[in-house]
């Protein structure tokens, strides 16, 4: 007790108190706090490191060479794959068919979509009922939905059946074998079952809408379309961005609904750029190719989910 004492006591010529912490103890209590979270995130991120990015790099890597997958042996080519793609005619249908995808489904789902949470949401009895059955094929393996929709489009199939009995036999079309058609026929069935996606998502956008809001625009007596347009829509600019954005990547990269509907046929008019790389890769053992296609693909979507994240930001901002 004297010893301490006479550490603290100015007779002891050094005055420290043990209570309070150091300048340098509160700093490395600091960085610990900081560098906490990172040592959670290590295991994760190792793991994606090891799981995905190691095998993109060189993934990337092998596009600038000639592996056809299965040897050990590969030699440098530099761009020769990627030029390669220009004077392609397959590759540039897929690209010019995947773009109509893309924006076709793009538009169509986000307005059907919107159309069925409008409807949903109008105070209809049986709402809750209807959103179950209207999501319900957004749960369903693609794989299975394309294979029930050939089954139904086929030229002896269900829709030819029921056209034959209330239609003229005009009416009754080779739906998936005609180049003018099979393309639009994809569109229609992931439109089908894809909108109950975008539904759910502008139903969370207008059940976060103020219903006070709406009120006022009733009492300024605005109708029912100028109230759509001038409050609820501006109101559900996230849930746009959102729902334009999944639909946009995911068409830009569409392969199992097409590929199980209609194998990339007739005559290459339903191929898209996800088609081309499998068969380049596992059909023709151009692995490279389809590689390097891939890189393509994958500049395309990229700028597209930049832009996502920007908005996002702007909006959390504003």
């Amino acid at each position: 007790m004297a010893a301490v004492g006479a550490l603290n006591s100015p007779a002891g010529g050094v005055a420290t108190d043990f209570r309070k912490p150091s300048a340098t103890g509160r700093q490395m209590q600091k960085e610990r706090v900081v560098l906490a979270p990172w040592w959670f995130l290590l295991p994760a991120l190792a793991f994606y490191c090891v799981s995905v990015i190691g095998p993109s790099v060189v993934g990337v890597f092998s596009a600038f060479t000639n592996w056809d997958g299965f040897s050990r042996q590969s030699h440098f080519v530099g761009l020769k794959n990627f030029f390669h793609i220009l004077s392609d005619p397959s590759a540039a249908a897929a690209f010019r068919q995947t773009l109509i995808l893309a924006v076709a489904v793009t538009v169509l789902q986000n307005v059907v979509g919107l159309l069925l949470a409008l409807g949903v949401n109008s105070g209809v009895r049986s709402h809750r009922p209807l959103r179950v059955i209207l999501f319900a094929p957004a749960v369903v393996a693609p794989v299975m939905v394309a294979y029930l929709w050939k089954y139904i489009l086929a030229p002896d199939g269900a829709l030819d059946s029921i056209l034959a009995l209330v239609a003229p036999a005009s009416w009754q079309l080779n739906w998936l074998g005609s180049t003018d058609l099979a393309l639009w026929c994809v569109v229609a069935v992931i439109v089908w079952q894809m909108s109950g996606l975008s539904m759910v998502i502008f139903l969370a956008g207008l059940e976060g809408i103020s219903k006070e809001v709406l009120e006022a625009a009733d009492l300024d007596g605005a109708g029912a379309f100028r109230k759509f347009f001038s409050v609820t829509l501006p109101m559900l600019r996230p849930a746009v961005m959102v729902t334009t954005t999944l639909t946009l990547i995911g068409g830009l990269k569409q392969f199992d609904t097409v590929w199980a509907m209609t194998s990339g046929g007739p005559a290459d008019s339903t191929q898209t750029l996800s088609t081309v790389i499998f068969q380049n890769a596992f059909s023709f053992g151009y692995f490279s190719y389809s590689i390097a296609i891939a890189v393509v693909l994958t500049v395309l979507a990229s700028p597209i989910s930049w832009l996502q994240y920007r908005l996002a930001h702007r909006e959390r901002d504003e």
